[in-house]
């Protein structure tokens, strides 16, 4: 009996996980059923959500992609270029680097991480007054008029945002090129070769996408606090850390799927 319950105890994180998981689909469900639904009681919520959202993420954004951009992708792979004396190859690059990958990755980072926990903090801070309980008492819906809005938000957020990543990351590239002294005309050169459409809107649907996983692990999160103060701070932690998880495992089958689908996206022209 010792030993079964040695095992029990084991995998009852792995267990809990899973929980939670199922639970955030069947969350998903409902707020895409509310959000079709009429009535559409939450416009004025997701205004303000989406401003909110946008003064929060605007600054860290910016900063975010011109240093990713201008390091990693950047100097890093000028570095190699230059040794080969392709340094007008680095647009070619920057396809591959910024617009598939990290502007969208950059920009989950900071939705999650500043927006993300903003959502979370105030959801868990209204089920820990009890505001949810009261608002089903009233007969009215926390998913409607409160999950819809902050789920729309995030998402329209997330991928304008990723275009607005895409500028400032693709102008550490540039930046790049300037410190090298390179002309830029190679760098836009291969930049417009190797981009195509199915880049672009496969960027952007996917940072949309993951702004739909972070609003609903976030909104979650903060409808199942517990604890008090301490345990709306349990909840923002743990929001970061599975939204994180989700937009890794999302972007690895998206990307494959998509690459899959399109092979010219394989080669650096």
């Amino acid at each position: 009996m010792d030993t079964v319950a040695s095992i029990g105890r084991a995998f009852l994180p792995a267990k809990s996980f899973f929980e939670q998981v199922g639970e955030m689909m069947i969350l998903t469900a409902r707020t895409l059923v509310s959000a079709v639904k009429p009535p559409y009681p939450y416009g004025e919520e997701f205004i303000g959500q989406f401003l909110f959202a946008l003064q929060l993420c605007w600054f860290p954004l910016l900063v975010s992609t011109v240093a990713f951009g201008f390091g990693a992708p950047g100097l890093q792979a000028a570095n190699v270029f230059h040794l080969f004396g392709s340094l007008d190859r680095l647009g070619g690059f920057f396809v591959l680097a910024s617009i598939r990958e990290f502007a969208p990755f950059v920009t989950a980072v900071v939705v999650a991480g500043v927006a993300g926990t903003a959502i979370t903090a105030d959801l868990g801070a209204r089920k820990i007054r009890e505001e949810l309980d009261a608002l089903l008492v009233l007969g009215v819906d926390p998913i409607k008029n409160l999950v819809v809005p902050r789920f729309l938000a995030l998402m329209l957020i997330t991928g304008l945002l990723d275009i607005y990543a895409l500028v400032f990351g693709i102008s550490g590239g540039i930046v790049t090129e300037v410190v090298y002294g390179e002309p830029l005309g190679g760098f836009f050169a291969t930049l417009f070769t190797n981009a195509s459409v199915t880049d672009l809107w496969g960027s952007v649907v996917k940072c949309t996408l993951f702004g739909a996983i972070i609003a609903i692990v976030c909104c979650y999160k903060g409808m199942t606090a517990s604890g008090g103060a301490a345990g709306v701070g349990r909840a923002v932690n743990q929001a970061v850390v599975i939204s994180f998880m989700g937009v890794f495992a999302f972007n690895y089958i998206f990307t494959q799927t998509l690459l899959a689908t399109n092979p010219e996206l394989q080669t650096i022209r």
